[in-house]
This record gives C-alpha cells, sequence and structure tokens, in this order.
C-alpha cells in the first residue's frame, strides 16, 4: 500500500515567471488545445449540404439551441448564452474523461505526477463558478435594470421582504460555494475510490468503477451547463407583486 499516493492539492511542478504551474495546469491546457484543434478541424470540414458528423453534430446543437430558447423563452437570446453554455459543457466533459487517459496519474515530472485530473483542483472549479456567477448577474442586471435586480435582494418595503430578499442575497453569493464544491468533491472522490480500489483489487474493481465515473464525468458536465442556464433565467425573471 505505500505506492498509494493522494493530494487533495494540485501539485507544483515549477513556475514561469513566479506563477507557479501545477499538473492540473498542465492537463487544463491540453484539455484547451484538444478542444481549440477539434473546433478548427470540424469548422474546416463543414459543408453547405450536412452529411455524416456534421449532420449529426447540427442536429445535437440544434436540439440544444431550442431547449435553452424553450427554458429562457427567447431565440435570440439562447443564441447569446448557447456558446458559453456549451462551452462548459465541453471543457468539464473532456476535462472528466481525460482522467482516464493513458499517462493521467502515471507521467512522472520530478516526484509528481505531470498531469492530473482537471476539476480535481479546487482553483479550476472556483473558477468556473466565478465565470458562472458573473454572467448570471450581468444577465440580471441586463434584462432588469440595475435597480430592477438589486430590489430583488435589497427590498425595504417591509421587514418580511426585507429579511426575503437577505436570504435570497447569501442564497446567490452561496452558489459560488455550491457550484464549486459540487464539481470538485464528485470528481476528486471519483478518483480517489478509484485508486483505492486499483491498490486493493487492481484486476477486478476499477473497470467497472471507471465506467460508472465515465458516466458520473458527463453527468456533472451537464449538471453545471444546467444549472448556469437555470439561474440565468431566474435572474432574468422579475419579481412577482
Amino acid at each position: 500500500m505505500d505506492h498509494l499516493h493522494i493530494a487533495i492539492a494540485a501539485e507544483k511542478l515549477g513556475a514561469i515567471a513566479g506563477v507557479p504551474i501545477t499538473n492540473t495546469l498542465v492537463t487544463t491546457w491540453a484539455v484547451m488545445a484538444f478542444l481549440i484543434v477539434g473546433s478548427i478541424w470540424v469548422g474546416a470540414r463543414l459543408s453547405v449540404a450536412p452529411r455524416g458528423i456534421q449532420n449529426f453534430l447540427e442536429t445535437l446543437f440544434e436540439y440544444v439551441l431550442d431547449f435553452i430558447a424553450d427554458v429562457l423563452g427567447s431565440r435570440k437570446m439562447a443564441a447569446a448564452f448557447f456558446p458559453l453554455l456549451v462551452t462548459i459543457f465541453l471543457f468539464i466533459w473532456v476535462s472528466n474523461w481525460a482522467e482516464f487517459l493513458p499517462g493521467i496519474g502515471s507521467i512522472r515530472f520530478g516526484e509528481h505526477p505531470l498531469l492530473r485530473s482537471v476539476n480535481t483542483d479546487m482553483n479550476v472549479t472556483l473558477a468556473l463558478a466565478l465565470i458562472a456567477f458573473v454572467v448570471i448577474e450581468i444577465a440580471g442586471v441586463r434584462a432588469l435594470g440595475i435597480g430592477g435586480y438589486a430590489g430583488k435582494f435589497f427590498n425595504f418595503s417591509s421587514p418580511l421582504n426585507f429579511f426575503v430578499g437577505v436570504i435570497e442575497l447569501a442564497s446567490e453569493l452561496a452558489r459560488i460555494v455550491s457550484f464549486s464544491f459540487r464539481l470538485f468533491g464528485n470528481i476528486f472522490a471519483g478518483e480517489v475510490l478509484i485508486a483505492v480500489a486499483t491498490a486493493f483489487l487492481p484486476l477486478v474493481l476499477p473497470v467497472p468503477l471507471m465506467a460508472f465515473e465515465l458516466f458520473v464525468g458527463f453527468i456533472q458536465a451537464a449538471v453545471f451547463a444546467l444549472l448556469t442556464l437555470f439561474f440565468i433565467k431566474i435572474a432574468m425573471t422579475p419579481l412577482a407583486h
């Protein structure tokens, strides 16, 4: 069991201009490069008459766009938020599934693994949560105006409404924590579970657990994107009088 190594914090590999470079950051760069190159490759092969994989992707994207439009009640707003929501989903999904690629956690750089699952780093999940939070707040302000949106949280019409507003403000800020910890907790727990199972029964337990974690990785990406969408809708909805 001495080979079992579990670290909560991402391991530092070095620094560039004083900025620490961790193994999760290296994996993040690799995932970003894959998504960028993949999108360029797909974009360069688009045709006016879609067929095959292009036809499938266009059908899938059209379905997602229609779903977003149904939630937001506007095709125009759906088109505006579609790139962000899909990017969040794809980044989290690919990052989660990249954990199971050969070399992740096994290739060493000095004393530490060169690559580590992206979302086992709280810095990454917190950054994603902050991006979602800022977009949600901006969407609310743009839809209702500064005064109208602030009125959701600062309502002095009665003591009860003021108390409800304070609760709403607290829950709004708590989303940063819930977003980041939900994603981090699920992915990190899965990584630890597989590591322990591999140490105890390497030929029996890891395979079904990996299959389950692939499912969890996809679901967590979908949940993060869907919650962002639903909270955008809530932010843009005025208070009922």
